[in-house]
């Protein structure tokens, strides 16, 4: 005997009865039962409405279903172009051939999929001038050396001569012209990189610390890292399919990887699709992962939408996650119906099933996360209305098991890994400071002579700065003084003020900017260190300031000492109450603060800190206190 059902991909399926079919049953959303259909053969059946088919037809699903709506609900216009796009493919494989210099807007949807932004400068006046952001993925922010040179290379030829490391330890290269995407496409993907899914509605770049330290649960963490990006990475081909002509570049996954991507144990996949994990719709916004071990909060693990921390035993040797759901930074202005939030511990899994965990938390996304509102899509949101016990009720019925309860972790400290450290390996390596992550001029030509000489690997940190990777003792002094001629200094020759200071692009490029922040942060940063010394503050005293040019947080300003958003041109809002460590969300402290008062909120702000600050206290925990 054989059972056909289409799966909610549209294909049909065919079983036999010598296999066994397991499908997922939310028996909290939709009352349901189990039907024997043949030997060895049951299909999990929920409840359905009449319909003109046979009163003895079932129906088997591969996802449980979403309890019945009294009418159809809205979708976004996002979501209709997903749907109708061939898997992320049409209409951008047809604007790409036209001479415009930019695609419409359902190709500007799509083309984020593939890790790309439309853009044009704002400050030019008579026209638009098209150009592309290209975004990288490189999971713990690992760059091989052979990447690093050819990113390079492309932002001398086809950007703007500068590279830019991102807050999710990327790389970001602006101006590449449409005539020219396929060309650094392809170069990217040939030469150990690529761009896939570090935009769009899915799993975008995964954290973890960028040290390369030889410890077990550090090489854990990172492993996990590559193990989660490579679970959830588009598996139809249309990113190889647009820019090498469906060349696979793709390299071998981990057993666990392909074993947990394609069970289907608990109804999480689309069955006969060609992307078993998201579906033609994939998730309904941004999704953002990070891993890390005990006390290396590097990665701002509480802002992503699931924290993962290792968790080992008294010999070092890593045993399981504990797993935070929730975070996200984003929010609209005067809209207080959306919000930065912080995650929130969900629970413990042994480390075997970490995949497992992953994947049944972004499926509980996918099936409920909101598509009407893309300003209420991201996770957190979903967390907010139903609360922490229904989500984790829900994301167990997906992963098959009850969660245990989350194991104490010590404190947290926020650790930017600069100046010289010992791998553990015999082999060092050195932190480096770039402001605001912007690799240009004498700077960028400097470490591009020393990571070919050396023929070193790098890696991004969340801070946007570099690590430089194994290095031999007898290349330090070297080193070292060839990159502080290019402005490349140790530590103890940065203002304290800027080692922790970050600020996201904005103007000119980025289309979402309301005010200044890159180009902007610098004056900022000196006008607070003379604010600190006219109040009789210490130079190695400091505060995080990280500035954004609009709500959307991509600096993350809402775990921020001193948050500087903007909301209107040459204003900010300003929110305090961050710590140092990243643990705790600030608050909005004043609206429409102009550039030039910057002195008369801060000023006394920083005298009263002075004066009735407790013991060690933190400018951000003062400020909550009082």
């Amino acid at each position: 005997m054989t059972t056909s059902f289409r799966s909610p991909a549209g294909a049909a399926t065919v079983f036999s009865t010598d296999q066994k079919i397991r499908v997922g049953i939310l028996h909290s959303l939709r009352s349901s039962r189990t039907v024997f259909l043949g030997r060895n053969v049951f299909v999990g059946v929920h409840s359905l409405p009449p319909s003109s088919s046979s009163p003895s037809s079932i129906q088997a699903v591969s996802t449980p279903a979403k309890p019945e709506a009294a009418k159809p609900t809205k979708r976004s216009k996002v979501e209709i172009i997903k749907e109708k796009s061939n898997f992320i493919r049409y209409p951008l494989n047809e604007e790409l051939l036209t001479e415009s210099p930019n695609v419409n807007e359902s190709a500007v949807q799509l083309i984020k999929f593939h890790g790309s932004y439309q853009q044009y400068n704002r400050e030019e006046r008579g026209g638009r001038s098209y150009s592309f952001m290209l975004r990288t993925k490189n999971p713990s922010g690992k760059v091989p050396n052979q990447l690093y040179l050819t990113m390079d290379d492309l932002a001398d030829e086809f950007g703007i001569g500068t590279l830019r490391l991102t807050t999710r330890q990327t790389f970001q290269l602006h101006g590449v012209l449409k005539h020219n995407l396929k060309t650094v496409m392809s170069s990217i993907i040939k030469n150990m990189g690529s761009t896939l899914g570090a935009c769009g509605d899915l799993n975008r770049n995964v954290l973890a610390p960028a040290a390369p330290y030889a410890k077990k649960d550090y090489l854990f963490a990172q492993e996990t890292a590559d193990n989660i990006a490579a679970l959830l990475s588009p598996q139809s081909g249309f990113y190889y399919d647009m820019w090498v002509d469906g060349e696979q570049f793709m390299t071998a996954e981990a057993p666990e990887v392909v074993e947990a991507r394609n069970d289907n144990s608990h109804g999480t996949n689309f069955v006969d699709s060609p992307e078993p994990i998201y579906g033609t719709q994939f998730l309904p916004r941004k999704f953002k992962i990070a891993v890390t071990v005990p006390t290396d909060n590097s990665v701002d693990l509480l802002t992503n939408d699931i924290g993962v921390v290792v968790v080992s035993d008294e010999n070092g040797e890593p045993q399981g996650f504990n797993i935070y759901v929730g975070g996200g930074m984003g929010r609209t202005h005067r809209m207080e119906s959306t919000f930065a939030r912080i995650a929130e511990p969900l629970g413990y899994v042994p480390k075997e099933d970490i995949l497992y965990a992953v994947k049944a938390i972004v499926v509980t996304q996918r099936e409920h996360g909101r598509r009407d509102d893309r300003k209420y899509s991201r996770m957190k949101y979903l967390l907010s209305s139903w609360g922490i016990e229904k989500f984790r009720d829900v994301v167990e019925q997906y992963y098959g098991k009850k969660f245990e309860p989350p194991r104490d972790l010590p404190e947290w400290e926020f650790k930017s890994y600069l100046g010289w450290h010992e791998q553990g390996d015999g082999a060092w390596f050195c932190g480096l400071h770039v402001d605001s992550g912007r690799v240009g001029g004498n700077m960028k030509k400097t470490l591009r002579e020393v990571i070919e000489k050396y023929r070193l690997d790098v890696r991004i940190t969340p801070n946007q700065n570099i690590v430089l990777c194994d290095i031999k003792s007898e290349w330090k002094r070297s080193i070292t003084t060839v990159l502080a001629q290019a402005g490349l200094l140790q530590p103890e020759f940065v203002d304290p003020l800027n080692q922790t200071a970050m600020a996201c692009p904005a103007f000119p490029l980025c289309p979402l900017a309301i005010t200044e922040a890159e180009r902007g942060i610098p004056s900022i940063l000196k006008r607070v260190r003379a604010m600190f010394e006219k109040v009789g503050l210490e130079f190695d005293e400091s505060v995080v300031v990280r500035v954004t040019g609009c709500p959307n947080g991509c600096a993350r300003p809402y775990m921020a000492e001193v948050g500087l958003v903007g909301d209107g041109p040459n204003s900010y809002q300003v929110w305090l109450g961050g710590t140092p460590n990243q643990t705790q969300i600030a608050r909005a402290f004043m609206d429409k603060v102009k550039i030039q008062d910057l002195e008369k909120v801060f000023e006394p702000l920083f005298y009263n800190w002075k004066l009735g600050r407790q013991a060690k206290e933190s400018f951000g925990e003062f400020t909550t206190r009082i």
